[in-house]
């Protein structure tokens, strides 16, 4: 990966754990492209045990749901690192803005898709991963028209993975109270319509940059 510009404001990149971690890995034969790919693993195995859940009921989805926040979370921890080792470890690649987007976006469809697969629901799941891409597209399409990137909410992809990792551990305890998977179909839910709600704003925001940009010009 090779970041340059604009990148996502993340408070965690300047804590000391990952900064000693980037620095750690730097410091290896790893690529913040195998990173970026690592995310895509990652992905996949939450993805999978939000689908593996929903061939379990009670008490037995426990395991798959704390899986499934587990994945989510180190698909957040690559994508931090592979900047961080990128940039800071000076270790960017030529291929590196592919291995940027492009896992991220696959990384999106598995988790969510699985998820609603996983609740019996899946054009909810692929709603909730079509509009995450969506966010990830105008944020692209700005930085390619030259506007800086634009990584606002309500449900970009920290967010969207905040969500579905809390929804995750909150389904660990439905059994208490006779649940059957309402809160990962409230968080699709909630991804899908946030997600949307995100592209129409940042679509909003990026076609008042360019009539700005146009009017001084």
């Amino acid at each position: 990966m090779s970041e340059t510009g604009d990148r996502r404001p993340l408070a965690s990149r300047d804590t000391h754990w990952a900064r000693s971690t980037a620095q750690w890995l730097a410091s290896k034969s790893v690529t913040p492209n195998q990173i970026s790919q690592a995310s895509m693993i990652a992905a996949a195995l939450a993805g999978g045990a939000f689908f593996l859940s929903g061939y379990q009921t009670g008490w037995a989805q426990a395991p798959f749901f704390v899986a499934a926040a587990f994945f989510c979370q180190l698909r957040l921890l690559c994508n931090l690192f592979d900047g961080m080792v990128a940039v800071e470890g000076g270790k960017g690649a030529a291929d590196g803005p592919f291995w940027n987007e492009f896992p991220d976006r696959v990384a999106d469809i598995l988790i969510l898709v699985g998820a609603g697969v996983g609740i019996g629901a899946p054009g909810l799941g692929w709603a909730a991963a079509a509009f995450a891409v969506l966010t990830a597209y105008v944020r692209e399409l700005g930085r390619a028209t030259g506007q800086p990137s634009d990584f606002s909410g309500p449900m970009a992809k920290q967010h969207r993975m905040a969500t579905i990792s809390a929804a995750a551990i909150l389904s660990v305890f439905q059994p208490l109270w006779s649940g059957t998977d309402q809160v990962l179909f409230a968080a699709l839910w909630l991804i899908a319509v946030g997600a949307a709600f995100t592209a129409l704003r940042r679509g909003r925001r990026l076609v008042s940059g360019l009539k700005s940009d146009g009017r001084r010009s």
